[in-house]
């Protein structure tokens, strides 16, 4: 009997090794080829202020993406993989929310009408782990339907043509949202 416990041990043993091995594989092969979401930043300097936004570039691949992919009535972030960041070398004005300069998660509460922009007081994080603690606020987006779709997420950061500050946007299918 102790010979076939011995076995057992064996077999578990080189299982659970050839299953580590798979996935030492797997995860070193993802590293090696391209993201399926690339990362970007966007950069400006506005008003002296120099923000930066990182973030994953997904694809919509013939989906249809808001009020589906990312559902309606439900905190999303913008971008794939790593959560997406939102960095400023000065204090922001969103609206009528401070943000203070240095590094925050973004996030978005996407609805069929109207969106709302959310500052976490977070630097870093996965884009499925929203954390509703850190919110440091909310800030009401203005929405507006594209003529035509984006493939890709597109975020910019532009000067205000008809004011001081700036308008930092997010596009994607036929969505475009600012503040």
């Amino acid at each position: 009997m102790k010979g076939v416990l011995t076995l057992r041990v064996t077999i578990a043993a080189g299982v659970a090794a050839l299953v580590l091995f798979i996935g030492i594989g797997l995860a070193s092969g993802r590293q090696r080829g391209p993201r399926v979401s690339p990362h970007e930043s966007v950069a400006a300097t506005i008003d002296g202020a120099e923000l930066v936004i990182t973030y994953g570039r997904p694809s919509m691949r013939g989906r249809t993406i808001f009020g589906a992919l990312v559902p309606y009535g439900r905190v999303w972030c913008p971008g794939a993989d790593e959560a997406t960041t939102l960095d400023s070398t000065r204090v922001l004005q969103l609206g009528t929310l401070t943000v203070p300069a240095g590094p925050h998660t973004i996030w978005m509460l996407p609805t069929a009408d109207a969106w709302t922009l959310v500052v976490s007081k977070e630097a870093s994080g996965f884009h499925t782990r929203y954390n509703e603690s850190a919110d440091l606020g909310r800030v009401a987006l203005h929405k507006q339907t594209l003529a035509a779709p984006i493939e890709r997420l597109t975020f910019k950061i532009e000067k205000n043509p008809a004011a001081a500050g700036g308008v930092i946007t997010m596009m994607w299918e036929t969505t475009e949202v600012s503040a």
